[in-house]
């Protein structure tokens, strides 16, 4: 239930969408002749707020802060399994095409090749089913095992969790999958923005030796922060990425899925 509301309920004020739904809705009450005063109001603040989220830096002084926030270790050695978050395999066209298909996310699945070559003992743990409402034909668990094939990762290292819907049941239902020993050290790879999140679920699900590797970074940096956008929808994808991140970190927090708001290292 908390998935299927979670969905619905981010498609209703994600701002890219909420903006364009007042204004249509502002233009109907003035096409109507009636509440024309308050239906220009919303015109006009869907227009002003679409254009600063989607031409201004507004997007990235929200997505720098948690992509800044953890830091790739130094060295990469001792580590007893690669755990990867889903998010990274389209289901609906991998089911469809029966090939595996990425979304911008791609490189949380990429970089594993990169990370078994570095970690030859090391297991690959990817974790994923189909983060959408409408069942597809595939889970990402089948898209990420076909491409770790490709990768010429031995099978044997392979654990494949292909239930969970969020980060809150990658976390649990890995933790069941693995059962992890104390004293063990792990990866966990995810988008750099998303880490803060998924570092703060993980330990309130009760992993430990967990280290932060970042990847699917949308910004440079710091050199970022007054940067704009010279296409309008370019700013207003990551103002969504970066407003969708927030809020779940605040609806984690307060569900008692995280152990922090703001996770640190």
């Amino acid at each position: 239930m908390f998935f299927y509301l979670a969905k619905v309920g981010y498609f209703l004020i994600e701002p890219s969408n909420f903006l364009i739904m007042l204004t249509l809705f502002g233009l109907l009450l003035v096409a109507a002749g009636r509440r024309r005063r308050p239906g220009l109001l919303m015109v006009w603040t869907g227009v002003v707020m679409l254009a600063v989220c989607g031409f201004s830096p507004a997007a990235n002084w929200l997505i720098l802060p948690l992509e800044e926030r953890f830091s790739r270790p130094v060295e990469l050695e001792g580590y007893d399994g690669i755990i990867v978050l889903g998010g990274a395999v389209d289901t609906i066209v991998t089911g469809g095409r029966g090939d595996t298909a990425l979304t911008n996310s791609g490189e949380r699945i990429t970089i594993v090749a990169r990370l078994a070559d570095k970690l030859p003992l090391a297991k690959i743990v990817h974790t994923g089913g189909q983060g959408v409402i409408v069942s597809s034909q595939a889970t990402e668990a089948e898209g990420a095992a076909r491409l770790f094939e490709d990768f010429g990762i031995e099978p044997e290292r392979v654990m494949l969790e292909d239930v969970s819907k969020n980060t809150w049941e990658n976390a649990v239902l890995t933790r069941k999958l693995v059962k992890p020993r104390p004293g063990q050290k792990w990866l966990l790879v995810t988008s750099a923005y998303h880490m803060p999140r998924a570092m703060g679920v993980f330990e309130k699900a009760g992993w430990t030796g967990m280290t932060a590797y970042p990847v699917d970074y949308r910004t440079r940096g710091r050199a970022d922060r007054m940067l704009g956008f010279a296409g309008a929808s370019k700013g207003l994808r990551r103002f969504d990425v970066a407003f969708r991140e927030w809020l779940g970190l605040a609806v984690y927090w307060l569900t008692g899925r995280s152990a922090a708001f703001f996770p640190g290292p």
